[in-house]
């Protein structure tokens, strides 16, 4: 059976095929949105160098749409249970296009960060919208199909985009921004395919929860304080590694493009192993490989001096924060019960983007302090750290957690 037929079986309407095809192209939005320009930070810096604190500034064009999103998903979730999906969506995707364009007339580093802020928002509605969409059309191993078609596939559209970014970066560091008016051929297809989903559909409330579906809130916590950490430390790569390639002396904006391409490609290929591995392994020993695979990587690009160490080290760094994501989506997802598996995963999207919003605020200094390769080994211990935890708690027993 080819993966074709896997995601779109021959008793699938053409609406159907339309209806799959639609959301997977919404969910491309989602990984452009920040690697896409992440290759022309270091131009963006220098064409700003007059401004104070360009050097942080520069970099939080990439994290800042984080906060945002851990601001506004949770309220455009709420305004879609009680108004509807669509007319949101659109709007969303509308706003993605037309902030993530901004960036091509932008004339000031401010005016750039509000369209960055802008496309924040944005990113949280087209997130919390497609997920519900995704929950409301389908149920069971069609969603299950659906779910690692999707994963593949934004995997494969943040190789297209980077590498994209990375080469209109060497033409000009605004360049890349032309990339977001995608959005704009997304918006027919959406019209055309989606539909709003019945109030009943949206509506339908699970019974009330009991004394043993009651909220765990200290493994709750230790999920959403770890989805913060390696999500802080993760995004050293796309916001410093640009600065740090050309800092060894390669110096080509395509270059951190393909690299950071590679990256999502083998973090793809991961997750869609995750599954496999989740039926033989506990959650706390996938965690334990998955940090341990990041640990690596980041010890290994640290050291890396030429193109070809830099793209291993990331295909190892890749590896790991493929099978360490879903990870902490399923470990939250075993905690919940239907009336709280919103709101906690909610939590726990908000912890990782949070993550992504902070992570200059630790590696600025870190590396303004000691340098690039002490700062990439001072994330790797971090990240040992959390393996070493994970590990104790695998050897102690974590219930079993098998599936």
């Amino acid at each position: 059976m080819t993966w074709a037929e896997t995601a779109f079986p021959a008793s699938a309407t053409r609406p159907g095929i339309g209806r799959k095809a639609s959301l997977l192209l919404v969910a491309t939005l989602t990984i452009m949105a920040g690697t896409t320009i992440s290759p022309a930070l270091p131009a963006i810096e220098t064409a700003f160098a007059r401004v104070d604190g360009v050097k942080l500034l520069s970099r939080m064009m990439l994290t800042l749409p984080a906060l945002f999103v851990a601001f506004c998903a949770p309220l455009i979730g709420g305004l879609a249970d009680r108004y509807g999906r669509l007319r949101l969506l659109v709007g969303s995707i509308l706003l993605y296009g037309l902030a993530g364009i901004s960036g091509l007339f932008a004339d000031s580093l401010m005016s750039l960060l509000v369209g960055r802020a802008a496309l924040g928002v944005a990113i949280g509605g087209i997130m919390t919208l497609a997920t519900a969409l995704v929950g409301d059309y389908f149920s069971g191993a069609e969603r299950e199909r659906y779910l690692g078609l999707q994963q593949a596939f934004t995997g494969i559209g943040g190789v297209a985009f980077v590498a994209a970014g990375g080469l209109l970066a060497d033409y000009h560091w605004r360049a890349p921004f032309a990339v977001y008016a995608v959005a704009f051929a997304i918006i027919p297809a959406v019209v055309a395919f989606l539909t709003e989903p019945t109030r009943a559909v949206r509506v339908t409330q699970a019974p009330a929860p009991t004394g043993e579906n009651a909220i765990r809130w200290l493994p709750v916590a230790a999920l959403c304080l770890l989805a913060f950490l390696v999500n802080m430390i993760f995004y050293f790569i796309p916001s410093q590694l640009p600065f740090y390639m050309r800092a060894v002396g390669i110096g080509a904006a395509s270059s951190a493009g393909f690299t950071l391409g590679l990256h999502n490609l083998v973090m793809a290929g991961s997750a869609l192993a995750y599954g496999r591995l989740r039926s033989r392994l506990s959650v706390s020993t996938i965690f334990v490989i998955g940090l341990c695979l990041m640990t690596l990587g980041f010890v290994l690009i640290s050291f890396s001096t030429t193109m070809t160490s830099v793209l291993f080290a990331m295909a190892v760094a890749g590896a790991g924060l493929g099978l360490t994501i879903p990870n902490l989506i399923s470990a939250i997802i075993a905690l919940t019960s239907p009336t709280t598996r919103g709101r906690l995963a909610g939590m726990v999207t908000a912890s990782m983007f949070i993550g992504h919003f902070t992570s200059p605020f630790a590696s600025q200094p870190l590396i303004e302090a000691f340098g690039y390769q002490e700062a990439y080994l001072a994330a790797a211990s971090g990240l040992a750290v959390l393996a070493i935890i994970c590990a104790a708690i695998a050897l102690k027993g974590d219930g079993g957690n098998r599936r």
